[in-house]
C-alpha cells in the first residue's frame, strides 16, 4: 500500500541521514492494469511510473497523462527508436545500445537520459555491464553528443532476507561514488529499505504498492 511503503522509505531516509525528499520513488507497473495503477498510486497524487516492456508502456503511456515515465528493462536496440517520450532510461548496459540510442538521438535532436545497468550478481546469465567495465562505457558515452549517463542501476542477488543484498549495494554505491555520479537506482519491493540506507536514490517499487 502506497501510505505504508512512503512511511518506510521515511524511515529509511532518517536511518541513512536524508530527508525522504532525497529519494524518488518509481512504481513499477508491469503487469497490472489501468485501473489498478490508478488505485494503488495515481489516487495518492503519484506520478512517477516504470515499466519493463516497450509494448505494454506504450498502450498505457497512450492513456495515462502527466506522467514521468521510467524504462526499467532490458531495452533492445530496435526499439529505442520508441523511447523519445521516456524520462530516464535505467538499463543502457553497452557500447552497441549506447550507439543506437545516439543514432536515434540524432534523427530527433533528442537526448536520452540514462542509467549504466551493473550486474552485480556475478553471473553471466543477469542483465548488466560488470562492473569494471562500468567505466570504459561512462567514458565512451561521454563522446557521445545524444546520450547522457546520470548514474547507475543495479539488482542484488534474489534472498528472501534484504539484509544479504547489503553488501551488493554498498559495492554498487562505492562504485558510483568512484565514477563522480549522483544517481543510483537500486532496492525494490524485497530489500529497498536497506538499499536506501546505503545510498539509493532511486527504488523501483512494485508488489508493494499493489497489495
Amino acid at each position: 500500500m502506497f501510505p505504508e511503503v512512503m512511511e518506510r522509505i521515511a524511515n529509511a531516509s532518517k536511518r541513512s541521514g536524508r530527508n525522504i525528499e532525497d529519494i524518488t520513488l518509481v512504481a513499477v507497473t508491469k503487469g497490472r492494469s489501468l485501473q489498478e495503477i490508478e488505485t494503488a498510486v495515481l489516487s495518492h497524487g503519484h506520478r512517477i511510473l516504470a515499466e519493463n516492456r516497450i509494448q505494454e508502456w506504450r498502450k498505457k503511456a497512450s492513456s495515462l497523462k502527466g506522467i514521468e515515465w521510467h524504462l526499467v528493462g532490458n531495452l533492445q536496440r530496435n526499439k529505442v527508436k520508441y523511447c523519445t517520450e521516456a524520462n530516464l532510461i535505467h538499463s543502457l548496459n553497452s557500447h552497441k545500445l549506447a550507439d543506437a540510442l545516439e543514432l536515434q538521438g540524432l534523427k530527433l535532436n533528442h537526448r536520452f537520459r540514462t542509467l549504466i545497468e551493473v550486474n552485480m550478481t556475478g553471473e553471466a546469465t543477469k542483465l548488466g555491464i560488470e562492473p569494471e567495465n562500468a567505466a570504459a562505457l561512462l567514458d565512451y558515452t561521454r563522446t557521445l553528443k545524444h546520450v547522457s549517463v546520470e548514474g547507475l542501476m543495479g539488482m542484488a542477488p534474489f534472498n528472501p532476507n534484504p539484509e544479504m543484498s547489503r553488501a551488493s549495494f554498498q559495492r554498487l554505491r562505492k562504485l558510483c561514488n568512484e565514477l563522480g555520479l549522483s544517481v543510483l537506482s537500486m532496492g525494490m519491493s524485497g530489500d529497498f529499505e536497506v538499499a536506501i540506507e546505503e545510498g539509493a536514490t532511486i527504488v523501483r517499487i512494485g508488489s508493494s504498492l499493489f497489495l
